[in-house]
């Protein structure tokens, strides 16, 4: 007597089993193309919308203000470009203002990361540092920039020196601020996993509390490369010796009324402070960027 094993029957899968997707279709790749465009489209439309809207509010401002005889008062949008930019003489003077004020901040901006770095460093090390000098750093930020200006003149000239000076004065803080609270916001347990293994002071810095303060550090650096554009237009705008920047240059055209060369250098000089943010943030993102999550 002879018996029969049943064996079962494997259904054919309908997907392959093997790691490589399957080929797209042109059909596929059309719909991925057009989700790519749309979230694109999503982010920049409501931007976009927005200048719409404030380039038409410019427009009925300066009409009306031409209208009644003010048109010196506010530019049409063009002519910020027309008279200004495109301007053989007026776009170069804009441009090498704009290149001595650029140079100016940026050292300025270089010396308070090093001071204030430094700085944050001492105070994180030693509470005493902490407690004797960071309410001079605090009373410093809150001192109006206006009534240090005469002073700097008088100590250190009205050159390049007195202008790297005020950037310094106006972007210090931050990094101070930034960097110290980095330092300090380390987590407690990482902390004392370095203490049982008997760290000294230089590598917990090292090894521990300067890499997790990088985020921290970044956000003051972002923060001081405005506050050093504002400065140098500030020390050129109060200092007119020496090579002029565009603080300057935007001093001679409010005397003259000039108010279309007025707002082309008003522009550059936001363009310039925007453009040196953007050059921190991509400095972030490729330093702690990919370890770093900022929504957590």
């Amino acid at each position: 007597m002879s018996t029969t094993s049943a064996e079962p029957v494997v259904a054919p899968s309908s997907a392959p089993t093997g790691s490589t997707p399957p080929p797209t279709t042109p059909r596929a790749r059309t719909a991925t193309a057009r989700g790519r465009f749309g979230a694109r489209a999503f982010a920049l439309g409501p931007p976009l919308a927005v200048l719409v809207v404030l380039l038409g509010g410019w427009y009925a401002i300066s009409i009306a203000l031409a209208a009644s005889g003010k048109g010196f008062l506010m530019p049409m949008p063009h002519e910020i470009f027309t008279l200004g930019f495109f301007d053989p003489q007026v776009g170069a003077d804009i441009w090498i203002a704009l290149f001595r004020t650029t140079g100016v901040a940026l050292t300025g901006l270089f010396v308070a990361m090093v001071l204030g770095i430094g700085w944050a460093i001492a105070m994180s090390l030693a509470r005493w540092v902490e407690r004797s000098t960071y309410a001079y750093a605090v009373m410093l930020q809150c001192i109006p920039i206006l009534a240090l200006v005469p002073l700097v003149g008088f100590w250190f000239g009205y050159e390049f020196l007195a202008r790297v000076i005020v950037c310094v004065l106006i972007a210090l803080f931050p990094m101070v601020s930034n960097t110290l609270f980095g330092l300090q916001s380390v987590d407690k347990s990482q902390r004392e996993l370095f203490r049982l293994q008997k760290a000294n002071k230089w590598t917990v810095l090292t090894k521990l509390t300067l890499p997790a303060a990088l985020p921290s550090i970044f956000v003051g650096m972002r923060t001081s490369a405005g506050l050093s554009v504002i400065g140098a237009i500030v020390g050129d705008y109060f200092f007119r010796r020496g090579e002029p920047g565009i603080g300057s240059l935007i001093a001679n055209y409010q005397s003259r009324l000039q108010s279309a060369e007025l707002f082309a250098a008003i522009l550059a000089a936001c363009l310039l402070g925007v453009a040196i943010f953007a050059l921190f943030g991509w400095m972030s993102k490729v330093a702690v960027g990919r370890w770093y999550d900022s929504t957590l």
